[in-house]
């Protein structure tokens, strides 16, 4: 799965690097958490990318009620394309949820400890997601995949971590295809991945969000 995620760029490398146009408005954070409004990437018929901000918990547009019923932080890739919470906005509402790095907790000895994951290369990563609108209110989810190599060490699953090969089409409302789309939805190749423990005091959603949250233990 994917709980918790960091995002600290520089604004006008961030753009460049995935092509924005448009404002962006980009604060650093360390301790990103469900519910809370977090960064996102989508594009218009134009194919034209800008930059978003949306509640982390996705509510689809059908929901009469957003206080009944769960607001999936996640969507399992093996049936994205199906499931009725998310089928939707997988054929039409597809965005990239960025991110310098992600948390997995490996349970030792009892013990949850925490890991921060991240690109060797230093890049921003860019997970793919799905957007929906309920009542003027855009929110968001990760889709997750099966373990890479270096996660199945710390966790079963991982979030869908894109190659920029693959962002045009992701992010194109005019790609309707389950086959094209499920293509792209896969692990990332573990050689391209790093992962060291991290303080626990990741786990003070509210009162601890700073650089020292990913610096190795």
């Amino acid at each position: 799965m994917c709980g918790r995620f960091a995002l600290n760029e520089n604004p006008k490398k961030f753009a460049e690097h995935f092509n924005l146009s448009g404002e962006v408005n980009l604060s650093p954070s360390w301790n990103i958490a469900p519910s809370t409004l977090i960064s996102t990437i989508t594009a218009n018929e134009e194919e034209r990318r800008h930059f978003y901000q949306m509640k982390w918990g996705l509510i689809p547009s059908w929901i009469k009620d957003s206080k009944i019923g769960n607001k999936p932080i996640n969507a399992r890739s093996e049936t994205v394309a199906k499931n009725p919470m998310f089928k939707s906005a997988f054929r039409s509402h597809r965005c990239i949820i960025p991110a310098s790095g992600f948390y997995e907790w490996k349970t030792v000895n009892g013990v949850k400890q925490p890991y921060y994951i991240s690109l060797k290369s230093g890049e921003p990563m860019a997970f793919a997601g799905l957007w929906e609108t309920w009542h003027d209110v855009q929110t968001c989810c990760v889709i997750t995949t099966s373990a890479n190599s270096l996660m199945e060490q710390i966790h079963e699953r991982m979030p869908v971590i894109l190659g920029q090969e693959a962002w045009g089409a992701w992010l194109s409302p005019n790609e309707h295809h389950a086959d094209n789309l499920l293509s792209m939805i896969r692990p990332c190749d573990g050689e391209l991945m790093q992962a060291w423990p991290v303080s626990r005091e990741l786990n003070r959603v509210g009162l601890r969000n700073d650089a020292r949250l990913i610096e190795p233990l």
